[in-house]
């Protein structure tokens, strides 16, 4: 019978905990240890998929909430070159890996085109064949082309908030703060006008401000966010 689970695994989120069989196990210290005994526990659920016969049959998708919480140390993880981590619309606060699985439909290989988190909704119910609801606006889009075809995706803006509040959009690999914070518990967010821009495909670090250079480029994604904006109803904020 058709099935939805939500797996949503507290590794490797501090406090950081190995079950006896895989500490030491890594050479990354205690987070390590806490990655191997995600990597084994992810291998179950596929290994009941296929021994149960529907593996082929099953879109399994995995990713993560958010990037590293710096604040914590070597225990809060890593972003690489990307700059700050979770609290933060930085890249290294939002840019997370994504892994999907379906033998014998996605084929091994490996994309950058960006997608986020809402396109799982969307995609779910494309491939039940359920219709979108069409009182509410779908900010999701399918991703079973890009999945199963290797198409690209069509450009589309993205949106970076923090409660209530819009901080950075991105449009293709241009990307505009429009404020700026650490990350929680940190510094008050800071303002920019102009805002900041980054083209992520030359500098993902977003280290070098190319606003003054590309003015058209902020205009495009200003109409991008007064559009999005347009047809936004705010909720309560859910962070102080």
């Amino acid at each position: 019978r058709p099935f939805f689970l939500y797996f949503a695994h507290t590794f490797p989120h501090v406090p950081l905990f190995a079950s006896p069989e895989f500490q030491g196990k890594s050479r990354a210290g205690i987070y390590g240890d806490t990655v191997e005994e995600l990597d084994w526990s992810v291998g179950q659920v596929l290994d009941a998929l296929k021994q149960e016969g529907i593996a082929e049959r099953t879109l399994v998708f995995f990713t993560s909430d958010n990037g590293p919480w710096l604040v914590m140390g070597d225990q809060g993880g890593s972003a690489g070159p990307l700059r700050e981590g979770k609290g933060s619309t930085w890249e290294g606060g939002m840019r997370v890996p994504g892994i999907a699985w379906m033998p014998g439909r996605i084929r091994p290989g490996v994309t950058s085109e960006p997608a986020n988190a809402m396109d799982l909704f969307t995609t779910a119910l494309s491939m039940a064949g359920a219709p979108l609801p069409e009182s509410v606006t779908i900010d999701g889009v399918d991703l079973s082309p890009l999945l199963f075809e290797g198409k690209p995706l069509p450009q589309r803006a993205f949106f970076y908030y923090r409660g209530d509040q819009l901080f950075a959009a991105r449009w293709g690999q241009w990307k505009a703060h429009f404020k700026t914070q650490p990350g929680y518990g940190q510094s008050k967010a800071e303002e920019h006008e102009p805002p900041l821009l980054f083209h992520l495909g030359r500098d993902p670090s977003e280290k070098r401000d190319v606003a003054a250079a590309h003015p058209e480029v902020i205009a495009e994604i200003r109409r991008a966010v007064a559009e999005h904006q347009a047809g936004v109803t705010p909720g309560k904020p859910q962070l102080k």
